[in-house]
């Protein structure tokens, strides 16, 4: 049993590393990286900054962090005071995973603000806040289940193990389709290909400038939309009688979906900025909630292996 309390903590913090997912993008988007200049923590010396969009967006978005830092924080102490039985270990490797994230990330960010970086360094620190919200929101579904027994049960039949394989292919290639996206907003390539789901006007679009980096996120990201619809199909085949991991593959295949869409909406609003902040971090928020469904989806196939159910 998980206590009431852990469990209201664990869903703030996951909440709140959502914030702190989402205000980067916003300033990534409102481009206010620089809204402190070079200062960290302070924001052009003080604590208090002057009273420009850029800076209060900037500003905001450190304070948050720092705020949801305290929460990560206490869940990893929380899990480690209360849930370091044999057990409850599950727990306890989240609430590291959302820590370590947490703070890798955190020190990326300051990086960034007092030493110049790279595009793909930039698109790498939008990949550990990916992390560090995924295992957040692996503690607060394991503190849910918990409650319930139903990481106590077992399913009728074992998952084979090409579900488990195929899964974690899934998190590693929707990884990589992530960076491309990321990299391709920190060098305002988003652009390189008008009009969906043609390429400016073309099937395939000449290989050239920008235009190669969208195009090639855009084919990445067909190739995953089919990776989960086989994932779902093949979970749908073999797992017939284990109805939470069909439920999972159904949600992470309807996800891929919204954000197949939300690609397409994002592409339509490019020549809108204040329309084009909002579908971003729209785009942002699904392809989140994907990778941490899918990434549940694994370890929950790896737990009910045949091997591990006949302990």
């Amino acid at each position: 049993m998980v206590s009431r309390r852990f469990r209201m903590l664990t869903a703030v913090t996951c909440l709140g590393m959502l914030f702190v997912l989402l205000g980067g993008a916003l300033v990534t988007n409102t481009e206010s990286g620089r809204g402190c200049g070079d200062d960290w923590p302070l924001c052009h010396g003080k604590f208090i900054p002057a009273y420009t969009l850029e800076s209060f967006i900037e500003y905001s978005h450190r304070l948050v962090t720092s705020i949801v830092g305290l929460f990560v924080l206490a869940s990893f102490i929380g899990s480690i005071l209360l849930y370091r039985r044999f057990r409850y270990r599950e727990g306890v490797v989240h609430a590291s995973g959302a820590l370590f994230f947490t703070v890798l990330q955190a020190l990326m960010g300051a990086a960034a603000v007092m030493w110049p970086q790279s595009a793909a360094v930039m698109a790498l620190h939008f990949g550990l806040s990916i992390m560090a919200f995924a295992f957040t929101l692996l503690l607060w579904l394991w503190a849910r289940r918990m409650n319930r027994g139903e990481s106590l049960d077992k399913p009728a039949a074992a998952v084979p193990r090409s579900v488990l394989m195929l899964a974690i292919a899934t998190i590693v290639y929707c990884y990589f389709v992530i960076y491309l996206g990321a990299y391709i907003r920190h060098t305002d390539a988003a652009g390189g290909c008008l009009g969906w789901p043609l390429c400016n006007g073309q099937i395939i679009p000449e290989w050239e400038g920008i235009t190669r980096f969208v195009f090639a996120h855009r084919v990445a990201a067909f190739i995953l939309f089919l990776v989960v619809g086989w994932l779902m199909i093949l979970i749908n085949r073999v797992c017939q009688t284990n109805a939470a991991l069909r439920r999972s593959g159904v949600i992470a295949f309807a996800l891929i979906v919204a954000q197949v869409l939300s690609g397409a909406l994002l592409t339509a609003t490019l020549t809108n900025e204040e329309l084009f902040i909002f579908t971003n971090m729209l785009h942002n928020l699904i392809i989140s909630a994907f990778f941490g469904v899918v990434a549940d989806l694994a370890i929950r196939a790896w737990k009910w292996q045949e091997h591990r159910l006949n302990r």
